[in-house]
């Protein structure tokens, strides 16, 4: 199904893994990587026959690559309940017969906060710009492809304009907010997460307060709190909104081009 964005997501995130591993000196190891992509499949199939839908791995193997790129941890049984809570929350945590959180972020965080044996590790892409701009390239083919390009890049120019207006206001060098936007897990979150058609507001207007509110929390938490990686902990309360601000703006929910039936659209993501 090539007119599928989620094809061309798998493809980008498998590349970036692979890069990971093999050159960028990863602090994980390809059977972290197995077990992460396994147990989201797994997950997924048995989730499937619990609903009775189509078995699809395609937003399944998108979460696992996407765990396999962020999580990380020492513990394969947090790894295994990362890609639980990643698949499940899109069975269970519905209003309006859609999920609410993002399944990649709300495990992220939920392993993150609950277990103290888990991190998101920010630095490991290291800082250089061509990564940066072919992480770019990369998203924005699935954000076209998905026809979801307003969300990432709002959000990424919300967050650009605030760290750079206060690195102004303090009068810091114009070096540092350059560094923090070169951060790969910055962009993986701005492209591959936040961009998600199904769980971002369906308005247009929607999208435009979940963007900058995002961006807007995610600061707060990372300048006044100094919470590290922020972006991951405001995406979830945005989240939680986003049913609110549906019934506010109403519009038609996302499908995934090519159309799928009604039996199908249940929990595709």
């Amino acid at each position: 199904m090539p007119n599928d964005p989620r094809i061309y997501q798998i493809f980008i995130l498998s590349l970036l893994l692979l890069y990971g591993l093999g050159f960028a000196g990863f602090d994980t190891t390809p059977a972290h990587a197995a077990i992460a992509l396994s147990s989201v499949l797994i997950f997924q199939c048995l989730a499937s026959w619990w609903v009775t839908i189509p078995y699809d791995p395609r937003s399944a193997l998108i979460s696992g690559l996407s765990l396999s790129l962020l999580l990380r941890t020492d513990s394969p049984e947090i790894i295994v309940l990362a890609a639980g809570i990643a698949i499940l929350s899109k069975f269970i945590l519905r209003i309006d017969n859609a999920h609410i959180f993002n399944p990649t972020n709300l495990a992220l965080t939920s392993v993150v906060l609950l277990t103290g044996e888990a991190w998101i590790s920010p630095g490991q892409w290291g800082s250089a710009t061509w990564l940066a701009l072919l992480i770019g390239c990369g998203g924005m083919v699935v954000i076209t492809r998905a026809r979801r390009w307003l969300t990432p890049l709002l959000f990424l120019g919300s967050y650009c304009a605030i760290i750079f207006g206060r690195a102004l206001w303090l009068g810091d060098p114009l070096a540092i907010p350059l560094h923090q936007l070169q951060s790969g897990a910055l962009l993986l979150f701005t492209f591959f997460m936040i961009s998600d058609p199904k769980t971002m507001p369906r308005h247009r207007n929607g999208q435009i307060v979940f963007a900058v509110g995002t961006a807007i929390i995610a600061c707060i938490m990372q300048f006044a709190f100094y919470i590290p990686l922020s972006i991951v902990y405001a995406l979830t309360l945005t989240c939680l909104l986003t049913p609110l601000v549906n019934r506010l703006w109403q519009a038609e929910r996302y499908i995934w081009p090519p159309h799928l039936s009604k039996e199908t659209m249940h929990v595709h993501s």
